[in-house]
């Protein structure tokens, strides 16, 4: 699997010795996929989904939580900081939100749930060190909050990738217009839809071609 490379310009100023912090605070493309992230099994359906509920823009993080069977059960959106990027401030902001959305499995002995991060940026699908910074971020928050580092995935103006895969699309885009799932604002909080027996349903499925 081959990744392009571009620079980040929220990473561009900085002194040496801060970047030599922040650099042992990223993932490179080849660790990422050497980490055993397990594969989505409907990787658009999540996206399409994902994008639906929370509309994210440029610099907008959603942090999601699927459960066994790859259905959502809580997600939460904000807004990057400005700022150099640094995987420890990524790590801290997504584990806040967890909080908020889910209690932790640390009790458990093997993580049955997994979280996964869309983050919406400009730029191309290239990896930029601001992603393995997310990434970075991601892997560690889990761990605290007891969950299994699901998938990292950019959205673009060229599409969406799931980056360390090499599977992506077209549409949604960060300029698209969201599906029918979205009813709620960029910045709220939704748990996974309920049926009548409480179970968590799955994504609806929403065009995405």
């Amino acid at each position: 699997m081959t990744f392009g490379f571009a620079s980040s310009a929220a990473t561009s100023i900085s002194t040496p010795a801060d970047s030599a912090s922040r650099l042992a605070r990223m993932l490179e493309p080849a660790e990422w996929a050497a980490a055993g992230i397990p594969l989505l099994r409907n990787p658009r359906e999540i996206v399409s989904g994902l994008h639906a509920r929370h509309r994210p823009t440029p610099a907008t993080a959603v942090v999601a939580v699927l459960d066994h069977e790859e259905r959502l059960t809580a997600s939460a959106s904000f807004a990057r900081r400005p700022g150099p990027a640094d995987g420890w401030e990524f790590r801290n902001s997504l584990l806040a939100h967890l909080r908020r959305v889910i209690p932790h499995d640390l009790r458990r002995r093997t993580p049955v749930r997994t979280a996964v991060l869309l983050y919406c940026r400009d730029g191309d699908e290239r990896w930029t060190e601001e992603d393995g910074a997310w990434m970075w971020g991601l892997r560690d928050a889990c761990t605290l909050h007891g969950l299994r580092c699901g998938a990292y995935i950019t959205l673009t103006r060229g599409g969406w990738q799931v980056l360390g895969e090499g599977r992506g699309g077209r549409r949604p885009h960060s300029a698209s217009t969201p599906g029918d799932l979205a009813d709620t604002s960029a910045d709220e909080t939704l748990p996974a839809p309920r049926t009548a027996s409480g179970a968590a349903e799955p994504l609806r499925r929403t065009a995405a071609r």
